[in-house]
């Protein structure tokens, strides 16, 4: 045979990841298998596929899941002052390949947020938008700006359907400080907003602001009033809060109109943030009630890298640092902290790996609407794919009320590829995992 009669065989395929333990809850995966992407979708998964011509990842040992999502993300940088996390250090430099902002871009600033935040980041960037107009600016700080008189519901119905690609809900809050001065005023609003719009309202529990002087808030009973407000989708953010007014009394008992609200169909975020107590998640996870989504709730008061126990909100590659906070009391509990990190706190709790990544992947997707084209590996889809290993060993994990548990495995996140290509995990937000040695 002449050199002019050889025939040299192709995949077709682009990319693939090989080798790696497929977890896709959403196509009922659990297997070594190899993924294949052309063009920037999947292409094929499945056991030892033909990968001539293609780029081979090796992922032997690591698991392979759906592009991770995080429900609870903010990163409107600038705009809401330290609060705001750079999109691509808490996305794909973090091993996840779409963020949900929660409340940060409002309908004065999404503008700027779809420009300067979503237009500029790899990372997919998604919102909630914000119930009222001054949204998350300079971080929630400024309590007068969040009561029924800051909420216009026709500029949030305009700016959701204007902007639907990215809008996936509402954001709003039921926390004693708000109610001390406006009951659910503000709530009340934020829901006739979502139901003009049929998008869900997500309601974050547990203290946010002081309460009005010379008032007295019984905070466990605001759920009562909650509750009955909500339609089936939205979400109750922060069940595991060490706050009042979530799911945990102070008696240890869990509010009776949880399970109703789980009956019609409310789901819960973990929203973990500085909410996450261990006590608190056990009481609610042995009642038999399991989050339906995993969001971090990272933001620059409760993340901190460097020296001295100093925050930052990005890391550049010039090498420029912006200091977020040096000041321990604003943030006593932050520390370096990633969505991976919730996930490893949930398995440390005795939810099963499989029930994890769920949450992180096509529950998230169907939280916001978006499950035909995220949250699975399905051929045709985005080749969205989150790459982590799985680190045995003896770790004790701090809660924020600063309790001490113990974990056996870390979920430690080595790379994404969004849309086919290729993120190195390598955001400096990330916890170095050897620190939690026990």
């Amino acid at each position: 045979m002449t050199e002019s009669q050889v025939t040299v065989f192709n995949s077709g395929y682009d990319t693939v990841v090989r080798g790696g333990r497929v977890i896709d809850p959403a196509n009922r995966i659990d297997a070594v298998c190899d993924v294949a992407i052309r063009n920037g979708v999947i292409a094929a998964v499945g056991p030892d596929l033909d990968a001539t011509g293609a780029k081979i990842i090796d992922a032997a040992g690591l698991v392979v899941t759906p592009g991770l999502i995080d429900t609870h993300a903010h990163v409107y940088e600038h705009v809401s002052g330290d609060f705001g996390l750079n999109p691509d250090l808490v996305g794909v430099r973090s091993g996840v390949t779409t963020v949900v902002d929660q409340g940060g871009p409002s309908a004065l600033t999404f503008d700027g947020f779809r420009k300067y935040i979503v237009e500029a980041a790899d990372t997919r960037v998604l919102a909630f938008v914000s119930a009222y107009l001054a949204g998350g600016l300079l971080g929630h700080r400024y309590v007068d700006l969040y009561g029924p008189t800051g909420i216009n519901v026709a500029a949030i119905v305009k700016t959701a359907e204007e902007n639907a690609d990215l809008v996936r809900g509402i954001k709003a809050h039921a926390e004693p400080g708000g109610y001390s001065r406006w009951g659910m005023a503000s709530l009340k609003l934020a829901k006739e907003a979502s139901r003009e719009v049929k998008l869900p309202v997500y309601v974050h529990l547990g203290t946010l602001w002081p309460e009005l002087e010379g008032t007295e808030v019984d905070a466990i009973k605001i759920i009562d009033e909650v509750v009955p407000l909500l339609d089936p989708g939205d979400i109750l953010a922060h069940p595991f809060t060490k706050f009042p007014s979530g799911f945990v009394a102070t008696d240890g008992s869990i509010h009776p109109l949880v399970r109703e609200a789980l009956a019609r169909g409310v789901r819960i975020d973990v929203g973990r943030g500085a909410h996450f107590s261990a006590t608190n998640a056990r009481r609610v996870l042995d009642a038999g009630i399991m989050p339906f989504t995993l969001g971090a709730d990272l933001h620059g008061y409760n993340i901190r890298i460097g020296d001295g126990g100093r925050a930052y909100r990005g890391m550049f590659s010039d090498g420029a640092d912006s200091l977020i906070a040096d000041d321990e009391r604003a943030s006593p509990f932050s520390r370096p902290y990633s969505l991976q990190h919730a996930m490893t706190e949930l398995l440390a709790l005795g939810v099963g790996l499989p029930e994890v990544v769920r949450m992180a992947t096509s529950n998230a997707a169907v939280m916001i609407g978006f499950e035909a084209e995220m949250g699975a590996l399905s051929i045709g889809m985005p080749a969205d794919l989150s790459v982590m290993r799985l680190i045995d060993g003896d770790w004790t994990l701090i809660d924020s009320e600063q309790v001490k548990f113990p974990a056996h495995t870390i979920v430690h996140p080595e790379f994404s590829l969004r849309a086919g290509k290729q993120y190195l995990a390598d955001s400096p937000l990330l916890p170095e995992f050897a620190a939690m040695a026990a």
